[in-house]
Formats: structure tokens, C-alpha cells, sequence
């Protein structure tokens, strides 16, 4: 064996004892006649100690280190003398006096040192990917995904579900954003397309009889990319038949509370709060909503109607105009009118917000500002009311549609809860949004579109709708059996009940403008089995990455996976994307056009 102990194993216990250790050099320091080197491998570090008195020519070789050299170590372990014990290390009360030393591999000089408190850029960082994932952080990390990942197959296990991997080449299928597609050699001209997810195949498992399907699934999207996505990411994917709804949030609450107590050593309290779609919008504006803080939207469209200032009434009086706002308690000796009105730019180029209308609450309980000598005294004080005011709050308010208000409030709740420090780090809020709407319009298209994806069952008192075709209201009035788990104001999973009936499939189809023939052509697999006796199914994906982001605590999903890519889906590292040898093209009968290069863009 190359090491008998790893570089964290060694405590009091093991004084007295002759080991091997393997690893990189952490440090390494000459103290005149005594040589340290720290040694430093995925477990820890230990301190090691040559000396000049006990073998002359050991301690000259030793002075040839450097930071990363690749070596082993075997000698005695020692206790540390009294006064030199560091209690920062887990091994601070030991050394090991070394006999031996090999070298396995000497080390270029790096970029940067990957035991040091500064965390390099970004760019530097996935560029030598290899030596940033030697970073105690990196490995901490990546260590709590394991564990997470094996809790997830251990509970489904358990509970009578079987891992079955589904298909990374397939069919190009419109489910949503843009597939990745690889020309096929053999037939050529023709196309697969990796995986969005494996709703089709998982949904013909189900068909197939495996009514317990579970699945750690690549999966692939051309998508545009920001801190939490990735061009290629991790599911953990789940399929049931003869279930309902609550069958599926009963199994995934159970799994949160599970994962909750092996990972983090918490228990929680089940069931998991719930929420409608409709209510997290109005309340939070977003289907995600972050609950470890307040700040909830308000609407005040039927003060403002009343009101003479103007900005307020004419979007009042407007068709779909809507008048909200949000008291940020305590706040408004924190923000100067030049940090509000960057509150303002911000939220104008981030949303398209044409203004923020504010106030400031007084000593008195009196809402102030520059807006408020546009309002009676009984104006502002309904306003106050609605909004619950106290001294020192900070009132602000958005108005335009449901859609825009929604949006820069939201954001807005978001922002300020940060700033302010109003939620604990540490808290692991969830969350279950239910009853989504079924379609969405889409104006560029001048049609509808399925919110999830077109195999989602509606709720069964909606299903008579389907026959609405031509009323708007009535389809946009349609919720679908949908339901998004939620943590800390991010969607942690999602997932529908599907459609198993092959006629209410059609009647979905035809409603996104998709004839018989188009349907057949794109999903004509899927629409054949559920005449062969499918059974009533749902599933749920919870996406990995993003879990092990939010357990580990840290906001960018890149640093939970061990070789992620670029916001431009590219790989620093090894130069992925790359033009491919002109033979391959030919092969594949391609021909490539020539395309003017873009400089990458810095993370």
C-alpha cells in the first residue's frame, strides 16, 4: 500500500506509531535545522517534521519541495510540544517526525495555491479546474453531493422503486427550450437530440408496467445560462402509477425530511407548507417564493383609482393595470434618496420598470417624500393602512400590468431581504406551489402554450374546459395538476400529473394549435401506447445541482459540479466547444458556414 493513514486521520491516539502518508505539499517552511511540510490530501492535513540532526542528507532532499509536489512521508507520530498545538486543525495535536521521503511528481509552479483564503476569479478558477477542485471548499462540496445523491437512492430503494436508465440519444421532440442535437453517421442527414429530461421514456415505463421508475439522469438544454443553470445538468427523476397528486408530494416530503436529517442533522416538521400559484403571485410576486422573511406585495388599484396623482390613477384606471407595493419595516434612515433612486435604475434596466413610486413613514406614523404632496392626508393614510406602517418604514410601490409588478417587486423583496440581512443563511425554508395555470398565450406566436409541457393533466374540474376552445377566459382559467417544490426562493423540483387518457391528450394538443397529423408526426410513440392500456401516472424532477447549491450555501451552481461550464456554454479547461477534424464532417455530411468568433466572456 502506498499509505497506511490519510493526511486527517491522525489524532493523540496514534502517538507512538510508525505511518505512510501520501498527498500534495501544503506548505512547506525551514525553521534552521527543522524542515515542516504540511501534507494535504482530500481528508485534511498533516504537519510533518524533518530534521537536519537526524539524517543530514533526508533533510537536504526535503529542501527541494515545493507547493504541490506529489510525495510520500512515512515516519513516527509525535505529540506536539506543549504551547504548539494549533486546535485549528483537526490534526493540530500531532506531528509526524519522517524517516523517508519519495517524490512522486514535482509541480510546475501553479497559478494559484489552492489552500489559500483567496478565492481566485472565476475564469482562472475553471481554466485549471483541476487544481481549483483540490480546494478544501471545492471538495466540501462535491463530498456533500455524494452524500445527497446516495440518501436519494437509498430512500427510493427503500420505498420499492427501481433505478432504470432511459436513452441519451433520441427523438427531437418540442418540449420547451432548444436541444442539443448529433448528426447520425449511419443515416445520414437525420438527427438525435440528448435528453431535456426523460419525461417521454418515463412516462412509457409507466405504460410498461415498472410503476416505481427513479432515475439520476443527465440531461441536456440549448438554453441561455445564468449563475443557476447549466447547459447539461443532473435530475433526479421520478415516476408512479395508480397515484394522485398527493401520493407525489407525500413520497418527495418524506425524501426532504429524510435528506433534511441525514445531511444537515435537522429534523423538520412535516407536511411541508403549500401554496397556490395564484396566492404566491399575488402575495410574492413569484412562483417561487423565498418565505424566510415578510415583505408581501400589496395592492392598493382601488386607493389609486381615487387618487389625484396621476401616475397612480391612470394605471389604475387601466384595463389589466395594477398598483402595488411593499414596506421594507424599519428601513428608511438605511437608504438615502441617492440609494433609492439607484433602487430605481436598477429595477428600470433589470425589469423595464418605468419608476418606483416611495415614501418614508415618520416619527409620527405620517407617510413623507417627494410624492406625498400629491395625495390628501386621508389618501396617504388608507395607503398606511393597507400597507400596516409603522415608524421608520420604507414604502415602495410599482405600477403597471400584473406581469411588471410582479416582476420588480419581486425582485425588489428579493434585493433588499440580502441587503438587509433579513433571514438567516442557514435556514432551509420549503415550500410546495400547487394548481399552476394549464397554458399560457404567447402574443409572438399568437398562440397558446402549455405552461409545463403538454402531457400535464389538468385538475378534474377543469377538464370540461378543454371544450372552450373559443373562449379565452375559460382556457386561461384551466390549473393544471402541477406542483413545484420550493426552497428558499428557489425551485428546487417540479412536476405533473400526466395525462393518460388518449382523447384528453388530443383535446391538449389540439388546444396548442397541434393537429392530429403534427402530434402523430412529433409524439407519435407516446400517442400510440396510450391506446394500449395506460395507467393513471405522475412523476416529479428534482434538480441535483441546484440541491446541492442551496445545502451547501453557496449561490452559484457552477461550484457544485466537479467540470461545469461557462454562461457560454463553454469549457475553459479543455477548449470545448472545438471545430472537429474535416474528415468527421464529411462523414456525417455536414458542411459548416463560416461564423465571425466572439471573444469569450469572462465569468
Amino acid at each position: 500500500m502506498f499509505r497506511t493513514k490519510t493526511c486527517g486521520d491522525l489524532r493523540r491516539a496514534n502517538v507512538g506509531e510508525t505511518v505512510t502518508l501520501c498527498g500534495w505539499v501544503d506548505s512547506a517552511r525551514d525553521h534552521s535545522g527543522v524542515f515542516f511540510v504540511n501534507l494535504r490530501d482530500r481528508y485534511g492535513k498533516t504537519q510533518t517534521v524533518f530534521n537536519v540532526a537526524e539524517d543530514a542528507d533526508l533533510f537536504e532532499r526535503v529542501k527541494t519541495l515545493h507547493n504541490e509536489d506529489v510525495v510520500q512521508i512515512t515516519g513516527e507520530v509525535l505529540a506536539r510540544p506543549d504551547g504548539l498545538v494549533n486546535p485549528a486543525m483537526p490534526t493540530g495535536e500531532i506531528e509526524v517526525r519522517a524517516t523517508k521521503l519519495v517524490v512522486f511528481n514535482r509541480s510546475a509552479p501553479v497559478p494559484f495555491q489552492p489552500s489559500a483564503p483567496e478565492v481566485p476569479h472565476e475564469e482562472m478558477r475553471l481554466k485549471y479546474r483541476y487544481l481549483d477542485l483540490r480546494r478544501p471548499e471545492m471538495q466540501r462540496v462535491l463530498a456533500l453531493r455524494h452524500r445527497i445523491t446516495k440518501t436519494l437512492r437509498d430512500y427510493f430503494d427503500e420505498n420499492g422503486f427501481l433505478e432504470i436508465e432511459t436513452p441519451i440519444l433520441g427523438k427531437s421532440t418540442p418540449e420547451g427550450a432548444r436541444d442539443y442535437i448529433v448528426p447520425s453517421r449511419i443515416t445520414q442527414g437525420a438527427f438525435y437530440a440528448l435528453p431535456q429530461s426523460p419525461q417521454l421514456y418515463k412516462q412509457l415505463l409507466m405504460i410498461a408496467g415498472y410503476d416505481r421508475y427513479v432515475q439520476v439522469a443527465r440531461c441536456f438544454r440549448d438554453e441561455d445560462l445564468r449563475a443557476d443553470r447549466q447547459p447539461e445538468f443532473t435530475q433526479l427523476d421520478l415516476e408512479m402509477s395508480f397515484i394522485d397528486r398527493e401520493d407525489i408530494i407525500d413520497i418527495v416530503s418524506k425524501l426532504v425530511a429524510r435528506l433534511m436529517k441525514d445531511v444537515k442533522g435537522e429534523e423538520i416538521t412535516l407536511p411541508i407548507p403549500r401554496i397556490s400559484y395564484d396566492e404566491a403571485m399575488e402575495r410574492f410576486g413569484s412562483d417561487s417564493p423565498d418565505l424566510r422573511f415578510g415583505m408581501e406585495l400589496k395592492d392598493i388599484t382601488d386607493i389609486a383609482k381615487n387618487v389625484e396623482f396621476r401616475v397612480f390613477r391612470s394605471v389604475a384606471e387601466s384595463k389589466d393595470g395594477r398598483v402595488r407595493g411593499i414596506n421594507v419595516k424599519d428601513a428608511a434612515d438605511k437608504f438615502s434618496r441617492k440609494d433609492i433612486d439607484g433602487l430605481i435604475t436598477w429595477t428600470a434596466e433589470q425589469f423595464g420598470a418605468k419608476g418606483i413610486v416611495w415614501f418614508k413613514v415618520d416619527d409620527d406614523g405620517k407617510l413623507t417624500g417627494s410624492s406625498a404632496k400629491n395625495f390628501t392626508l386621508e389618501e396617504l393614510d388608507a395607503i398606511g393602512a393597507r400597507l400596516e406602517v409603522e415608524p421608520n418604514d420604507l414604502l415602495l410601490f410599482s405600477c403597471g400590468d400584473f406581469t411588471l409588478t410582479c416582476r420588480v417587486l419581486n425582485g425588489l423583496r428579493r434585493r433588499l431581504a440580502a441587503q438587509l440581512k433579513l433571514y438567516d443563511p442557514e435556514e432551509m425554508n420549503f415550500c410546495w406551489v400547487v394548481n399552476f395555470p394549464m397554458f399560457d398565450w404567447d402574443e409572438e406566436e399568437n398562440r397558446w402554450v402549455a405552461m409545463h409541457h403538454p402531457f400535464t393533466m389538468p385538475l378534474d374540474e377543469d377538464l370540461p374546459k378543454l371544450d372552450c376552445a373559443d373562449d379565452p377566459d375559460a382556457i386561461r382559467s384551466i390549473r393544471a395538476q402541477a406542483y413545484d417544490l420550493v426552497l428558499n426562493g428557489f425551485e428546487a423540483g417540479g412536476g405533473t400529473i400526466r395525462i393518460h387518457d388518449g382523447d384528453v391528450q388530443n383535446k391538449v394538443f389540439s388546444l396548442l394549435g397541434m393537429t392530429r397529423e403534427l402530434a402523430k408526426e412529433q409524439f407519435g410513440f407516446l400517442v400510440d401506447a396510450l391506446q394500449f392500456g395506460a395507467p393513471p401516472h405522475g412523476g416529479l424532477a428534482l434538480g441535483l445541482d441546484r440541491v446541492v447549491m442551496l445545502f451547501a450555501g453557496i449561490d452559484n451552481i457552477r461550484d457544485c459540479i466537479a467540470f461545469p461550464k461557462t454562461t457560454k456554454a463553454s469549457d475553459l479547461m479543455t477548449g470545448a466547444p472545438s471545430e472537429v477534424a474535416p474528415r468527421q464532417l464529411e462523414e456525417l455530411a455536414i458542411k459548416t458556414t463560416a461564423v465571425k468568433e466572439e471573444p469569450e466572456e469572462k465569468e
